[in-house]
């Protein structure tokens, strides 16, 4: 935290250089976008079809999904030290199963286990942070990886194998050690843990993940427990969602436009290839290497970006970035000319990691540094339900 915060012992807290905060929470990228490649090489070895072995992908999403809030919580209550202890146990657990059991229940329970662990370490990194550079650096690494994870996975099931390729988010290990030794630590806990709140948050996210593959079960499913959680949080103002982060209208403001944009920028991304694949007629090896580089060219300059527009009032950023995507997305509707295309996506990339950046230091400078860790895990939550819905949004248009 600041520097005149000290732990329960007394020692000083230190600020985290931003490297490490970056190593922290990039390689959570790997998870989402890693497995593309690789999963029909798990297929073929473990003598099932596609279909199934995809459940390996879809236990990570669901796992950073409900793992990011309760993470946040378990940071908040129990201080960095011992949620960032957790993080790592579970994603090393993970990753001992994804590499030493091939069989498909524990690919499944390893990748939900390291995308628990790695929900937390991004974060606990972005908390952590105390400059819109910082936050930048942060979350430009997050984009980056995901642009580069489906070549270096495909890279290391050639060298190693398709298990090894599962396991690259734990290379978030590597930062443990480093953002220890400046002995982060956060304030004492000023209510005691809502159990309540936390199983009715889960339900919902749960439920709202699910909703894009069967919406009117988790449809319904999402309205009880919204409508559950919401009557819980009249009566637990402290509690897991504090009263303080749903009546700061910067803080929902910001999430909600952090949604908007990482569901654009996902849908954009399942819509490409196809658009590529048939307008143009390129082969999958080409389509791949094409995209490369816009998502590639988002998450390097979402960096600058966010340092340029630190000191920008948040009406210009709330306008400026949905502006750049909405302007990915008209490029794509005006033309289907592949360079067209492709810079479409570069721009919706650079909306969605630049805004990702920018909205989340509003987003914790807008409430009490008492609710950041977890005002970070509900702004989080929100871009990674962009994220879910912006392919079943783009599947729905073009079905």
């Amino acid at each position: 935290m600041s520097g005149t915060t000290r732990t329960r012992t007394g020692a000083p807290a230190r600020e985290v250089p931003a490297a490490w905060l970056a190593l922290l929470a990039g390689p959570l990228s790997f998870g989402i976008a890693g497995p593309s490649l690789i999963l029909p090489d798990a297929a073929r070895d473990l003598g099932l079809d596609l279909g199934a072995v995809t459940w390996i992908v879809t236990a990570f999403g669901w796992a950073i999904a409900i793992g990011t809030p309760l993470m946040a919580g378990l940071q908040s209550h129990q201080g960095v030290r011992r949620a960032l202890l957790t993080c790592a146990a579970l994603v090393a657990l993970g990753a001992v199963l994804v590499v030493s059991v091939p069989s498909l229940p524990s690919l499944v329970l390893g990748s939900a286990a390291q995308g628990l662990g790695t929900a937390g370490f991004t974060t606990i990194a972005m908390s952590l942070t105390r400059s819109a550079r910082s936050m930048g650096l942060v979350t430009a690494s997050l984009a980056t990886v995901g642009s580069t994870a489906p070549l270096i996975a495909d890279l290391a099931g050639e060298l190693l194998s398709w298990q090894a390729g599962l396991a690259l988010p734990a290379l978030s290990l590597l930062a443990v050690p480093g953002v220890l030794r400046h002995r982060p630590a956060g304030p004492a806990p000023d209510a005691p843990f809502d159990p309540v709140g936390a199983v009715l948050l889960t339900a919902l996210v749960t439920a709202l993940v699910f909703v894009p593959h069967s919406w009117p079960v988790a449809g319904t499913a999402a309205v009880a427990a919204g409508g559950l959680l919401a009557l819980h949080l009249r009566s637990r103002r402290d509690g897991f969602v504090p009263a303080s982060i749903v009546r700061a209208p910067v803080f929902l403001l910001t999430s909600g436009l952090a949604l908007l944009l990482a569901a654009t920028n996902f849908g954009m991304i399942y819509l490409l290839p196809a658009l590529l694949a048939g307008r143009a007629g390129w082969t999958s090896g080409q389509v791949g290497a094409a995209i490369l580089w816009p998502l590639l060219f988002g998450g390097l300059a979402s960096y600058g970006m966010i340092a340029a527009t630190a000191k920008a009032p948040v009406k210009a950023v709330a306008g400026l970035f949905p502006g750049l995507a909405a302007a990915g997305v008209g490029l794509a509707c005006l033309s289907l000319s592949p360079a067209v295309l492709l810079i479409a996506q570069a721009l919706t990339s650079l909306a969605a990691a630049s805004g990702q950046g920018a909205f989340a230091a509003r987003a914790a400078a807008a409430v009490p540094d008492g609710a950041r860790s977890t005002a970070m895990g509900q702004f989080n939550l929100c871009y990674l339900l962009g994220a879910a819905f912006g392919p079943a949004i783009a599947a729905a248009l073009t079905g």
